[in-house]
């Protein structure tokens, strides 16, 4: 069995110190241009070099998203960032992740220093292609999200030890081939390969027959119209056992849009049970329950096991409805504590004096406090926190630890925009 690395997604040096914080091995981040999430917060090269900083300070490594479909007008704007990811000082990245042969080229002339990780993007779906990748200076390959388990062992089988197979394990899944769209594009002008997916895939669709326009059927029958492309999203927190076997290397979390409560508890969840079974296979499964409340907790839309033990059924995708699952409501991040022993917080959501919170920990405890007071920064007492990003400060009646978050439980499914 392989060294085991879990790799977990951060929008911004806020989310990535909380990944560090969580559970992560690896954190991996887009900067300003050239990433596949381009509504991302992400980073800019000053946030990128303190978010390697605190990382590294943390025995964690951490990924650049550089993985755009290039196109001729790319092409040197690529070459002037990646040679300012190589000079980033005090700390460098520890990989680019890459789809394209062109910027993959760019990055061995002008990165000499940083590994090459070939994403999802570029569709590896087979062993010659990790070796083609492998003679070309890559030192691992992300495997394409229509590989079973058994494909991957026999990748593994096929490939040299020094190869780093990376799978996707957790999170949203993509309609297209390896998350390579064309609908976006198409209906809006923005282009997913290049990381400006309107993400068509989640809209309600309807049949229009030609002579008779701006009449609308349903593709199946429900009041709601029909979501033929939306996929339920990727859950593997019951099968670690076999991700192991499978010779996987990094254990990767979709996610670079989503909030710091999303990550730390996909994070936390992941990082106990790989550490729980790896100690003890029974601890695993006396804990799995743990592990589902957990991670069923996140937003989310559903799960399934995706491509992992074969092709899908139909069940895979959500026909019937567009909601999200709701289990907590992202409150805050404890940060410093002030001279009056009260703690930091930026709003996230709003909350009152006198209500029933959840402090969320690293180590996998959840505490129940009341909140018992609340401070604006001049010193102002309030009932409660009203405005988005407000900065104040909190009493919980205990003492928290910076970076522990804050959140609300909810009884409610959201339907996406």
């Amino acid at each position: 069995m392989r060294k085991n690395e879990l790799l977990v997604p951060a929008s911004s040096l806020e989310v990535l110190k909380i990944a560090v914080i969580y559970g992560a091995d690896a954190v991996y981040i887009g900067g300003e241009a050239f990433g596949l999430r381009a509504k991302a917060k992400n980073f800019t090269m000053e946030e990128m070099a303190e978010g390697i900083v605190f990382a590294h300070a943390r025995g964690v490594k951490v990924y650049v998203t550089t993985n755009i479909l290039a196109h001729n007008y790319d092409l040197d704007g690529a070459r002037e960032y990646l040679t300012e990811l190589q000079n980033m000082k005090p700390d460098r990245p520890d990989a680019l992740i890459i789809a394209d042969p062109a910027i993959f080229t760019i990055a061995g002339e002008v990165c000499p220093d940083i590994d090459r990780h070939i994403s999802t993007q570029a569709n590896n779906t087979n062993y010659g292609t990790f070796q083609f990748w492998e003679k070309l200076g890559a030192t691992r390959v992300v495997t394409a999200r229509e590989l079973s388990l058994r494909e991957i062992r026999q990748i593994r089988e096929h490939i040299s030890d020094d190869l780093e197979i990376e799978t996707f394990v957790h999170g949203a899944m993509c309609i297209s081939y390896s998350g390579r769209c064309l609908l976006s594009n198409y209906f809006t002008g923005r282009d997913a390969n290049r990381g400006a997916c309107t993400h068509p895939c989640r809209w309600k669709y309807s049949v229009v027959e030609e002579k008779r326009p701006g009449e609308y059927f349903p593709v199946y029958e429900n009041e709601r119209g029909t979501y033929i492309f939306n996929s339920k999203d990727l859950c593997m927190i019951e099968h670690i056992p076999d991700l192991l076997e499978a010779g996987i290397d990094s254990f990767k979390i979709e996610g670079r849009m989503k909030t710091a409560l999303y990550v730390a508890t996909v994070a936390r969840t992941y990082r106990k049970a790989i550490d729980d079974y790896l100690e003890s296979p029974e601890k695993y499964q006396e804990n799995m329950p743990w592990y589902l409340e957990q991670i069923k907790s996140c937003t989310y839309r559903q799960f399934t096991t995706g491509f992992f033990y074969g092709k899908p059924s139909e069940e895979t995708q959500i026909y019937d409805n567009n909601t999200y699952e709701k289990g907590y409501t992202y409150l805050g991040i404890v940060g410093p504590k002030n001279e009056k022993g009260m703690y930091r917080v930026e709003q996230k959501n709003k909350f009152s004096v006198g209500e029933q919170i959840e402090v969320m920990k690293p180590d996998g405890r959840n505490v129940t406090v009341t909140v018992r007071g609340l401070m604006d920064e001049k010193g102002e007492p309030m009932e409660s926190c009203p405005h988005p990003q407000q900065i104040f400060y909190v009493d919980l009646g205990m003492e928290p630890d910076e970076y522990d978050i804050l959140r609300r439980r909810e009884e409610e499914a959201i339907a996406l925009d």
